[in-house]
């Protein structure tokens, strides 16, 4: 069995214009204090990663490499979250998802498109570069607004979503297998792979791809009243990288899982900080370790009411003190007998 590597802290959600939070040097000297092992980096801010260079320059790619090993971390997996959804997007939301580009391809889907394409091929080769296995993303989506059909969905479209998402995800997932890296998607409302039923049909269209992995979040699941659990005994062989978030599903009279067109503290699905919210963590992490998994145990602070400073803070112990520590040894051991096969088959009376 293998212990989960951890805690470790993805970094989207922290940084800002002011210290510690303002450089990667200050953000990694801050995480290492709080006692974080790991960091999970977002590649869409050059002002802390240079998706490019890492990806072309292996001599650079060490030197920063080296730079976060120096603050006692490690980097757990690059993210190309925000490019990966520029993979495709409905015209529905066009302008909204616009923001996630640079100003040269704003106004234009297909240089937002093709700038997304050599995004996700650069995180491949900068993953390699950086000795890493995994890497996270999510999918993006061209049916999410068909989720609950009215009208109801034309025959067929279903189909040909799936189709077209698999078309302009296979090349990437060519890159990523040539530079010896799963591609982990983070299966997540709003995406076209927002469950386990969908993650299969895309895995039907790319014809089971061995690097269309999952970064598995119990939080997302929560929120959609799905089994988190045995979610894991399904997919544990795809789960490649995780994210340690809590969620709360609390719908009443007015509400339930659609919101209402709320804001975070007033929708009945909430997400919350480690431990504030109703995600069974030693069911998790005791399913993670029963299947090997082998990646890092990742904070990820989305809270709509905890600060996210001690939300960092008190995670770090959250995750130290859920992580299994697993045995070498059977707690029987002590009244076992050394291995003789004609003593077996006296037991058997065979």
């Amino acid at each position: 069995m293998k212990t989960i590597k951890g805690p470790a802290i993805f970094l989207a959600q922290f940084y800002g214009d002011k210290a510690p939070f303002d450089t990667i040097d200050n953000i990694c000297q801050w995480a290492a204090n709080l006692g974080y092992k790991g960091v999970q980096i977002p590649t869409w801010d050059a002002t802390y990663f240079n998706l490019q260079k890492v990806a072309e320059d292996k001599v650079f790619a060490q030197e920063y490499k080296a730079k976060i090993n120096s603050y006692g971390l490690e980097i757990t997996e690059l993210s190309t979250h925000l490019q990966g959804q520029l993979i495709a997007v409905n015209p529905a939301y066009d302008q909204l998802f616009d923001g996630f580009a640079p100003d040269s391809c704003k106004n234009n889907p297909k240089a937002r498109y093709e700038w997304a394409v050599q995004q996700l091929k650069w995180a491949a080769k900068a993953s390699e570069n950086l000795g890493l296995t995994a890497h996270v993303t999510f999918s993006g989506s061209l049916l999410w607004h068909t989720v609950y059909p009215w009208p109801q969905r034309p025959n067929g479209l279903v189909e040909e979503g799936f189709t077209e998402l698999a078309k302009r995800w296979t090349p990437i997932l060519n890159e990523f297998d040539n530079s010896g890296v799963d591609l982990c998607y983070e299966v997540h409302a709003g995406e076209d792979l927002h469950d386990g039923v969908s993650y299969e049909m895309f895995l039907d269209k790319v014809n089971q791809h061995p690097r269309a992995c999952l970064l598995y979040d119990p939080s997302h699941f929560v929120l959609q009243c799905l089994d988190y659990v045995t979610y894991i005994d399904h997919y544990h062989e795809r789960i490649r990288a995780c994210h340690i978030k809590d969620a709360e599903f609390n719908p009443n009279g007015k509400q339930g899982v659609y919101g209402g067109f709320q804001n975070w503290k007033d929708r009945a699905g909430r997400f919350r900080s480690l431990g504030d919210g109703q995600v069974d963590f030693k069911k998790v992490f005791s399913k993670l370790a029963h299947y090997d998994f082998p990646g890092w145990a990742v904070l990820e602070w989305e809270c709509c009411y905890k600060n996210q400073e001690d939300g960092a803070k008190e995670g770090v112990e959250f995750i130290k003190n859920h992580i299994i520590k697993v045995t070498d040894k059977a707690f029987d051991d002590f009244a076992g007998v050394s291995q003789d096969k004609e003593f077996n088959k006296r037991i058997l009376g065979i």
